[in-house]
C-alpha cells in the first residue's frame, strides 16, 4: 500500500463518515434524508413523539441475545437520540410512540463475511401502544435497522420532546455489496484503542462492515506477536503498541457492532520494521527490504504471526500485501543472489514464490486470503483461485481480475484515497465499482470496495447529486452531533467552509 494512502479509506467514506443528518428524517415536501439511502421508502404525514420511556421488546423473535448485542444497541440508540434531554410533561396530543419490537429470524450471532444484514422497518401512525416494527434474518440486521430508526428520530429544542416526522414509515433495506470497508492504518500514524473504537462507531452510522486493519508496515511493528515477541521492537515507542488483549478488545467491539477485522501484514515488501526485533529478516544491514526469500526463518515467522493472529481476528479473510516490492535487495545480496541461482529463479519468480508461500500458510490457518493488485497483475493466472484481488492503483483492474475468474475490491486510488484532494465527494460518489463489468455472474465476483453501503439499484447517476447533496450535509451534522469531527461536504477535502453558516448548509 503506497505511503500517501497513511488512511486509505474508501474516500466516500472519508466524506461519508465526514458527513450526517441533523434536521428531521423526511423535510422539504417529503425529501427522505437517511444516509445511505434504503433499497424501499414509503412514508406518510403524520407526526409521533417518541416515548422519554422508549422500550424495546422481542414478541416473535428467535434470538436470544444472549451477548447483549442487541440490548447494547438499544441502549446506545436510545443515548443518540437524546431521549435524557426529553422533558416529562405534555405530549401535545400527538400519537406517541411506546417502544420498537425487534423480530430477528435466526438464533445465530456469529459474525463473518456474507452474513445477511437485510432488515425491515416500519413505523406505524396509530396504534395503543404504538410500536415500531424491526424483522430482520440477523440481528445484524437488525442492528442495521435500529441506525435507520434513530435517523427518522428529531430532538425539538422548544418542545425539548423527540419527535419523528412522516409516519407512517414502511423501510425495506439491504446492502448492494457484502464488503464495505474502511481502512486504517496504524503503522504509519499509530491510533489509541479509543480511537479506532470511535472509528468502528462512525462506520456503523455509515454501515460499513469490514475494518481493514493495517496493521504493520515498514515504519513500525506496534502488535505484540507472542509466538515471536520481539517483533514489537519495531514499535515507534513503548507507549505505541497494542498487545494481544487490545487486539482482542478491538475485534470484540466491532464484532457487537456489526463490523468484521480484516488484519493485514504486508509481505515481501513494506516489512522494515520486522528486522528490528529479528535483523536476520533483512537481506543485509544495509538493504533491509524487501524479507528475506531466501531464509526459512522468514516463513517460520509467517506462520507464527498468522498462528496468532487466527486465534484473534476470526474474519474469514486475511490480507497479506504484496504490494510494491522493489527485489533490488535481493539481487545485489550476494548470498540471495546465490540462493536464486541455486533455485533456478530471477527475482520475479521469487517474488511469486515469496506471495504464493505465505498464501499457503494463511490457507493452513484457515484464511481465505486478500492480496494487492500488483500479485495479480505480475502472475494472475498462478494465485490461489480463492485469492482476492485488492484494486488500487486504477480504473481497469476490476474487469480484469473477475474475467480471469477471482473476487476483488475495489479502492482505486485516484478517487477513494484521502490524500487526493482535489477530488470532490461527488467523485468519489460517482465512483462504480462495476464499471464496465456487465455479466451477472463477474459482477457477484466484485465484493464490494473500502466505500459505503450503497442505493440498491445502483451509484448516483449524475442528476441525483442534487438531491443526494442535501441528504449528505445532514448526515454530516449527525456525525458531528455524535462526536464524530466530520468536515464539511461544499468544498475540497480538509477545506474550512466558505463562511459561517448552518452545519447544513457547510
Amino acid at each position: 500500500m503506497a505511503p500517501p494512502a497513511a488512511l486509505s479509506l474508501l474516500v466516500v467514506v472519508a466524506v461519508l463518515l465526514m458527513v450526517v443528518q441533523s434536521s428531521t428524517a423526511a423535510d422539504d415536501a417529503g425529501r427522505v434524508d437517511l444516509w445511505p439511502m434504503p433499497k424501499s421508502v414509503t412514508q406518510g404525514e403524520q407526526t409521533l413523539h417518541v416515548s422519554k420511556d422508549l422500550k424495546m421488546t422481542a414478541d416473535g423473535s428467535k434470538y436470544a441475545d444472549g451477548k447483549a448485542i442487541l440490548k447494547d444497541a438499544f441502549q446506545r440508540m436510545v443515548t443518540m437520540i437524546d431521549l435524557d434531554h426529553v422533558i416529562n410533561g405534555s405530549y401535545q396530543g400527538l400519537p406517541l410512540l411506546a417502544g420498537v419490537n425487534v423480530i430477528v429470524h435466526l438464533p445465530v450471532d456469529e459474525l463473518n463475511f456474507g452474513v445477511d444484514e437485510s432488515y425491515n422497518l416500519s413505523v406505524p401512525a396509530t396504534g395503543n401502544p404504538l410500536y415500531a416494527q424491526i424483522e430482520a434474518q440477523t440481528v445484524f440486521g437488525a442492528l442495521h435497522a435500529l441506525e435507520t430508526f434513530s435517523q427518522l428520530c428529531n430532538f425539538d429544542f422548544s418542545s425539548r420532546l423527540i419527535e419523528l416526522h412522516s409516519a407512517p414509515w414502511t423501510i425495506t433495506d439491504m446492502p448492494r455489496f457484502p464488503y464495505r470497508g474502511l481502512l486504517i492504518d496504524t503503522s504509519r500514524h499509530y491510533l489509541p484503542v479509543p480511537i479506532i473504537k470511535s472509528v468502528i462507531d462512525s462506520m456503523t452510522y455509515s454501515k460499513l462492515n469490514v475494518l481493514h486493519w493495517h496493521i504493520v508496515d515498514e515504519q513500525s511493528f506496534p502488535i505484540e506477536i507472542p509466538s515471536y515477541p520481539k517483533l514489537w521492537n519495531g514499535a515507534y515507542s513503548y507507549s505505541e503498541r497494542y498487545t494481544t488483549d487490545d487486539a482482542i478488545d478491538i475485534v470484540q467491539y466491532a464484532e457487537k457492532r456489526g463490523v468484521n477485522v480484516l488484519a493485514e501484514i504486508d509481505v515481501p515488501g513494506h516489512a522494515l520494521s520486522w528486522g528490528v526485533g529479528y535483523p536476520s529478516l533483512w537481506p543485509s544491514a544495509t538493504c533491509k527490504e524487501p524479507l528475506d526469500v531466501s531464509s526459512d526463518f522468514t516463513f517460520q515467522l509467517i506462520n507464527g504471526i498468522l498462528s496468532d493472529f487466527s486465534k484473534v481476528f476470526k474474519f474469514k479473510f486475511v490480507h497479506l500485501g504484496g504490494d510494491e516490492v522493489n527485489t533490488n535487495c535481493w539481487t545485489s545480496t550476494p548470498r540471495i543472489k546465490a540462493w536464486l541461482t541455486q533455485h533456478g529463479m530471477n527475482a520475479s519468480d521469487a517474488y511469486r514464490y515469496f506471495v504464493l508461500k505465505a498464501q499457503k500458510i494463511a490457507k493452513s490457518h484457515g484464511y481465505d486470503i486478500i492480496n494487492w493488485e500488483e500479485t495479480f497483475n505480475n502472475f494472475g493466472d498462478k494465485l490461489d483461485r480463492k485469492t482476492v484481488v485488492h484494486n488500487w492503483l486504477g480504473g481497469g483492474v476490476a474487469q480484469k481480475v473477475v474475467a480471469a475468474g477471482l473476487r476483488c475490491i475495489v479502492s482505486n486510488q485516484d478517487k477513494w484515497y484521502l490524500d487526493h484532494l482535489e477530488v470532490t465527494w461527488e467523485g468519489f460518489y460517482m465512483n462504480e465499482p462495476l464499471k464496465n463489468i456487465n455479466k451477472p455472474e463477474q459482477q457477484k465476483l466484485v465484493l464490494g470496495g473500502e466505500r459505503l453501503w450503497t442505493p440498491f439499484e445502483k451509484l448516483a447517476k449524475e442528476w441525483e447529486i442534487a438531491t443526494l447533496s442535501a441528504r449528505l450535509a445532514r448526515f454530516r451534522c449527525l456525525l458531528n452531533q455524535r462526536g464524530i469531527a466530520a468536515g464539511p461536504v461544499t468544498g475540497y477535502g480538509r477545506s474550512a467552509p466558505a463562511e459561517p453558516s448552518s452545519c447544513i448548509k457547510q
